[in-house]
């Protein structure tokens, strides 16, 4: 919402290009609608030999009985809120579609219910039991996803404006509004864009450990750190450019303190090694292969190296 609300108030509001698009149905994955909630396989309350994958269009889910079904999200059904600050639930009997649903649940309270937690506590069941007719089928917020980012990032986060947007085959690209929420179009319809930078770069400069980070302080910022998984995916695009099969990460091992650690201060919370490799090992520090794995090596080898601008 933070970046919604920057767009909103630039000076181009409507009618731009932002980086969503439409994915085939063998891409798609199980999302739920409020941000920051993953879903886990594990964490599931399919009804019997479900999801069948019947239907194309299912790509929202119903609750009925505790049990979760595909269903169209364009049909009408009732639907349940979660209010954040409370931690209440709010049964709402009006029929709507997914969208519509999560809009006015977005609008008056903080998004569809969703996550096994928030499913699986009692307020909810209660509130279940409240409704006119508790076998009906109710919108939860999980939702199987037809569009994803261009730049590989997973947030689930949607701002559809339900008065104009519908999915169309032809329209598979996401676009700003006036009221600052998203419709779609035809992608290769010409229009301004939003564009945002990811603050790395590859130096494309065979160095040793220390002569990359040498150079990445006089002339950008640090050597890469990478914190998640979000940083990963952005580093890997810029390895696979790489010559080098390696190129330096902001990584060292420190024998007097017995870990590895980043070079802007902090731990390593965060891994990708490769099968075996984080062991320790004086005069070492951590290179990323093309393929997106980290190996230890020693830094006195010279790879292409990526900087942190």
């Amino acid at each position: 919402m933070r970046d919604v609300e920057r767009l909103t108030n630039s000076s181009q509001t409507t009618d731009v290009w932002i980086g969503l698009h439409s994915i085939s149905s063998t891409e798609r994955s199980w999302h739920w609608s409020l941000p920051g909630v993953e879903f886990e396989e594990s964490e599931k309350e399919w009804g019997t030999s479900q999801p069948d994958n019947w239907a194309t269009e299912e790509n929202c889910v119903v609750i009925k009985g505790q049990q979760w079904y595909p269903y169209p999200c364009k049909n009408h059904v009732g639907f349940i809120c979660y209010n954040e600050p409370n931690q209440t639930y709010h049964f709402i009997d009006e029929y709507k579609s997914w969208l519509q649903a999560q809009s006015d649940c977005r609008e008056h309270h903080t998004d569809l219910v969703s996550g096994i937690k928030q499913i699986n506590s009692t307020e909810f069941k209660e509130e279940i039991k409240r409704s006119s007719n508790p076998d009906n089928k109710l919108w939860i917020g999980l939702f199987r996803d037809t569009w994803s980012w261009s730049d590989g990032k997973n947030f689930s986060f949607r701002h559809w404006d339900p008065d104009s947007f519908k999915e169309e085959a032809s329209k598979t690209c996401a676009m700003t509004t006036p009221n600052g929420k998203w419709s779609s179009d035809i992608c290769t319809n010409q229009k301004p864009f939003y564009c945002y930078d990811d603050k790395v770069i590859l130096i494309k400069e065979s160095k040793t450990w220390d002569e990359a980070l040498t150079y990445c302080r006089e002339k950008h910022h640090d050597l890469v750190s990478i914190t998640d998984r979000h940083q990963q995916r952005w580093v890997e695009k810029r390895a696979k450019m790489a010559d080098t099969e390696f190129v330096w990460l902001g990584m060292r091992y420190t024998c007097t303190l017995d870990l590895w650690f980043w070079v802007i201060d902090r731990l390593v919370c965060y891994y990708n090694w490769a099968q075996q490799e984080k062991t320790e090992g004086c005069d070492r520090a951590t290179a990323m292969k093309r393929d997106g794995e980290w190996y230890k090596k020693a830094d006195d080898e010279k790879f292409h190296f990526i900087c942190a601008k």
